[in-house]
């Protein structure tokens, strides 16, 4: 299969949603669509007897899931190309290899195997920032459009990775760019002259978003810009604009990471909290 978008399925609502983004996503790169139903293994491995034609049964439940999902694709836009892939195993692995060869791996925000107070699946969350290409998690129906795409950045390599998706979704989109950077005050001892070394940090962090847009800017003239800096935590700064955009793109780890993550904190909060649908972008050669 040529370049492509894949989309894992499991038939509830949240992944039908995911099919309309991801139809309407391949339409926007000319690609075609990889729909992805995963038929988990421990249905055949019941240590019970199971009745004549159960396990055709579940075969036919899955294949359905297959091709409804595909229909609804079809009908969301026709003419792309739409390849429907039932595979066996665990859901994570396998859309892990899938996103091998994939411009990126569309997920809902939540499975049919999810607990009503969770806000993100676990398939979801395991597969974001673990996969070589980027995963976008959507959530609820995204009818209405903004004509924004917001990205947090903070310098570091991630972040750039996170910056350059932003600019080419942004210039694929005709949307407006909400570059967010944020910093937070750090803890000073008594007797320091706080509003100075406020003032003075906050004009250090205002060349830092300066320096680091300015060549995505020059890259992508044709794309408009609107860049925030504030003191505050990134989640909550990101997820605020995320109400008013149709697209939200963090990177997998950031300036703060513990070594050993491999999703960040603040791309754990954003997929948690955003109002939109949220990008995880890996720098290019992580492991």
């Amino acid at each position: 299969m040529t370049a492509h978008v894949v989309v894992g399925v499991d038939g509830s609502p949240s992944s039908q949603a995911a099919v309309e983004w991801a139809a309407d996503d391949a339409v926007r790169r000319g690609s075609a669509l990889r729909i992805v139903h995963v038929c988990e293994p421990w249905v055949y491995d019941i240590p019970l007897q199971t009745p004549p034609g159960f396990r055709d049964s579940v075969t036919e439940s899955c294949q359905g899931v297959l091709e409804n999902a595909a229909r609804l694709a079809r009908e969301r836009a026709p003419g792309i190309e739409v390849d429907a892939v039932l595979e066996t195993g665990r859901p994570v692995e396998i859309l892990r290899r899938a996103a091998e060869d994939a411009e990126q791996v569309v997920l809902g925000s939540r499975g049919r195997g999810g607990f009503t107070g969770l806000l993100l699946g676990s398939v979801s969350f395991a597969l974001a920032g673990h996969a070589a290409a980027p995963v976008v998690v959507v959530r609820g129906s995204q009818e209405r459009t903004h004509g924004v795409v917001v990205v947090g950045f903070d310098g570091s390599a991630h972040a750039a990775a996170a910056l350059e998706y932003a600019f080419e979704e942004a210039a694929r989109r005709g949307a407006r760019l909400h570059a967010i950077h944020a910093w937070q005050m750090p803890v000073v001892g008594q007797g320091a002259a706080y509003a100075p070394l406020v003032e003075e940090i906050f004009a250090a962090e205002e060349r830092v978003a300066a320096d680091t847009l300015g060549p995505w800017r020059q890259k992508y003239p044709q794309v408009e810009v609107e860049e925030t800096v504030v003191c505050g935590h990134p989640v909550a700064a990101v997820c605020e604009a995320s109400e008013a955009a149709d697209l939200a793109v963090v990177g997998s780890r950031g300036l703060g990471r513990v070594g050993s993550a491999v999703l960040g904190s603040v791309g754990h909060g954003v997929l948690h909290y955003a109002r939109c649908p949220v990008a995880v972008v890996r720098a290019r050669g992580e492991a």
